[in-house]
């Protein structure tokens, strides 16, 4: 079969799902993964003749589309600050929002004297790994609750030769606190949505992404900051600052938390204009 014409034929069983925009690029994605076909050679060589052994797996993938499975999941793949991450339904999607808080991370860095920095729930791994490739010189430590994600995060540091202090910690145990040392920089996109939200995101979250990393309790919305509001009163030194992506409808309730507990704290949009990042240091 000609790829031209098995590559329209995948992006016009897709349209119906996800708009023909979307499906484009997610048909692309897929083609250049596994079929090792970018955009321009499907563009510029139409008669060229798909590889027999590629059919099955790029129809298979066609099968796990149209049933609504994230295309990072689908190819394996996901890229993040210029990086490429493996990720499998163990670990949440990096999404671009977290970027912008890496940005955030890394301008604070530059302009302060920083040793130690630590990820709370650090799923994919992809926010310690590219903070380990910007700044060899910090020592980076993660933790996750999930084996599994762990797993992912140790090989993605592994294909990006840096080395990371993973910790398998469940952190809303606080008798697991006292063996650890003070950072200068703290990190953490923790689950934020409250469980009666489920049935308003995408089906492609309900159905794949891990519950465990996304959902909090309705009626304790915020116990994930609180208790990192409280790990950074021992453990966050002096001239540290925490870095937290939020829920845009609790991002004000997470400041005051904070302020609350004897820090400054501070909210920042992101690129879409939800209320998204929050920012805390120890009052002086």
């Amino acid at each position: 079969m000609q790829l031209r014409a098995f590559y329209n034929q995948f992006l016009q069983e897709l349209a119906p799902i996800y708009g023909y925009d979307e499906s484009a690029a997610i048909a692309t994605m897929v083609f250049e993964a596994i079929g090792g076909s970018d955009r321009t050679t499907i563009i510029t060589q139409p008669d060229l003749t798909i590889e027999k052994e590629l059919i099955s797996p790029l129809e298979a993938a066609l099968l796990k589309l149209k049933k609504h499975e994230p295309v990072q999941y689908v190819i394996g793949y996901a890229w993040f600050a210029g990086l490429k991450f493996r990720v499998t339904d163990a670990v949440l999607i990096p999404r671009p929002e977290t970027e912008e808080l890496l940005n955030e991370v890394a301008e604070f860095h530059r302009h302060r004297d920083c040793n130690k920095f630590l990820d709370i729930g650090t799923g994919s791994g992809c926010i310690p790994v590219s903070i380990k490739k910007l700044f060899p010189e910090l020592d980076v430590s993660a933790m996750d609750v999930s084996p599994s994600a762990l797993e992912i995060a140790q090989l993605n540091a592994r294909e990006h030769d840096v080395v990371i202090n993973w910790m398998e910690q469940d952190f809303l145990d606080e008798s697991t606190w006292p063996d650890l040392p003070m950072y200068d920089l703290i990190t953490s996109n923790p689950p934020y949505i409250p469980q009666n939200e489920e049935k308003v995101l995408d089906a492609n979250v309900i159905k794949y992404e891990p519950h465990l990393a996304l959902f909090v309790p309705e009626n304790d919305p915020l116990v994930f900051y609180k208790k990192i509001a409280r790990f950074g009163l021992a453990h966050l030194s002096p001239t540290g600052s925490l870095f937290m992506e939020t829920h845009e409808l609790y991002g004000n309730d997470v400041v005051g938390h904070f302020i609350e507990n004897g820090y400054e704290a501070s909210l920042k949009e992101d690129m879409f204009g939800k209320v998204r990042m929050v920012m805390a240091s120890r009052c002086h």
